[in-house]
């Protein structure tokens, strides 16, 4: 991981106050989800993480992660059960396509 963005993620969870559960941080070339993809992503950069958490909390962690200004990706996957419910937080480069936020 990037020591940069971890940085980040750490200044996250100190505002939010809690732990926060990964679910998904660097992702070598070869791993599957990576392997799918035209170019490689954030996670393969290790400027990314999944941090699993659904309902108040996940509303809570958005509304802190967008007010750091720390995070140029913001990907929100709140459907289906509460375990595969995750926030993607990455810190890609200022560009034309960032910063940027989706649902999955």
């Amino acid at each position: 991981m990037n020591e940069s963005f971890i940085a980040k993620l750490q200044s996250l969870r100190s505002h939010y106050g809690r732990g926060l559960t990964i679910s998904s941080g660097y992702r070598c070339p070869d791993h599957p989800i990576e392997k799918k993809k035209a170019k490689p992503g954030t996670h393969s950069s290790g400027h990314a993480a999944d941090i699993k958490i659904s309902h108040g909390a996940a509303v809570e962690l958005l509304t802190l992660a967008l007010r750091s200004g720390a995070f140029t990706g913001i990907g929100i996957q709140q459907k289906g059960s509460h375990g595969s419910r995750f926030l993607h937080l990455d810190d890609k480069e200022m560009g034309p396509t960032r910063p940027t936020i989706w649902s999955y």
